[in-house]
């Protein structure tokens, strides 16, 4: 059972929730971008949520699949079809032996996410299957996805072979049979081109000058083209420090924002480095980290304050969300 690339697209990898543990010895977390949406197509396909997925940026790629398969597409709608059918996102979706999956021009934000029930048959790397492009490890074979790759996948799970089962008649004539049920958008985070991104202020605010201050909440910025999955950086006005700082390095995260001695914000993104030495202005949010990997350079941000305790709080909304999706789901894969 496997998936056979015919085109590879601009930037498709093996992701899954991040690498955990060794940022001590120097090596990254990576995983990722729109970790929401890799969760939830994990969910959809019946694995657990740290399952490998594929991460398809822009530009898709073409897909043969060998074997019967149990898939989910979630993420940015990057105009997905099956032997020409229009493909329907964010649920399950049967896919035939032969069929293959293709991609047109993005319609919305710019990274997708494919999962297949049962995962991919490949060994986890210091304990996950992320792809570190610059240090080439992890994924298949520590690199993005190329012509003539086949990826092996392992069995379904128990969840995905009852759908399958279910589905199976459905099927005739058709490419693919797509399950009745989709989660509630509600769900989902409030994706758009242009968004208002939640942050706390990061350890050096204070340092930087009172116009500084001020023009971080009150700027909208635009993402580089130079922008990737290490970092974005952000074009607009410049922040300064109000007085030469003598700086160590120390730790930073997804989401720290960094100012160059330039002047130009850096947004630190899934592949960001383990420490920096650039003063933190700010720290966004977790729960709108998917919404930021979702932007596509040339479109614009802001920053909205929010407190330590109402990040939490937003945290701990989302992942009681999840949780109750899960058992939703959950319950519809045994029905």
């Amino acid at each position: 059972m496997g998936l056979e690339i015919i085109k590879p697209g601009m930037l498709t990898t093996l992701q899954d929730s991040g690498r955990y543990g060794h940022q001590k010895e120097g090596i990254i977390t990576s995983g990722a971008m729109d970790r929401f949406a890799c969760r939830v197509a994990n969910m959809l396909a019946g694995n657990a949520d740290d399952e490998a997925v594929l991460e398809i940026t822009l530009t898709g790629p073409t897909i043969r699949f060998t074997e019967d398969h149990l898939i989910a597409l979630t993420g940015a709608d990057l105009t997905a079809e099956l032997n020409g059918e229009q493909v329907a996102m964010w649920r399950p979706l049967l896919v035939k032996k032969g069929s293959i999956l293709s991609f047109g021009a993005p319609v919305a934000c710019c990274r997708a996410y494919l999962a297949v029930s049962g995962g991919f048959a490949m060994p986890k790397l210091m304990g996950s299957y992320a792809t570190y492009l610059q240090a080439g490890i992890g994924g298949w074979q520590g690199r993005a996805l190329q012509v003539g790759d086949v990826i092996p996948c392992n069995s379904p799970t128990p969840a995905g072979i009852a759908l399958l089962s279910q589905s199976m008649s459905a099927t005739s004539g058709h490419a693919y049979v797509a399950a009745s049920w989709t989660p509630d958008p509600q769900f989902y985070p409030a994706y758009d081109p242009n968004p208002t991104i939640r942050a706390i202020k990061g350890p050096e605010f204070e340092l930087f000058s009172e116009t500084s201050q001020e023009q971080i909440w009150s700027e909208r910025f635009q993402v580089s083209a130079q922008s990737d999955r290490m970092g974005y950086r952000l074009q607009g006005v410049s922040l300064h420090l109000s007085e030469e700082a003598e700086l160590i390095s120390t730790a930073v995260t997804f989401g720290t924002v960094q100012v160059p001695p330039e002047g130009t914000p850096i947004v630190l993104m899934a592949d960001h480095q383990t420490t920096g030495g650039y003063p933190r202005i700010l720290q966004v949010v977790s729960v709108d980290l998917p919404i930021l990997a979702q932007v596509v350079p040339g479109q614009t941000i802001s920053f909205e304050e929010v407190s330590l305790e109402e990040a939490q709080q937003l945290y701990i909304r989302r992942e009681q969300n999840l949780m109750q999706l899960a058992r939703a789901i959950q319950l519809k894969h045994n029905t």
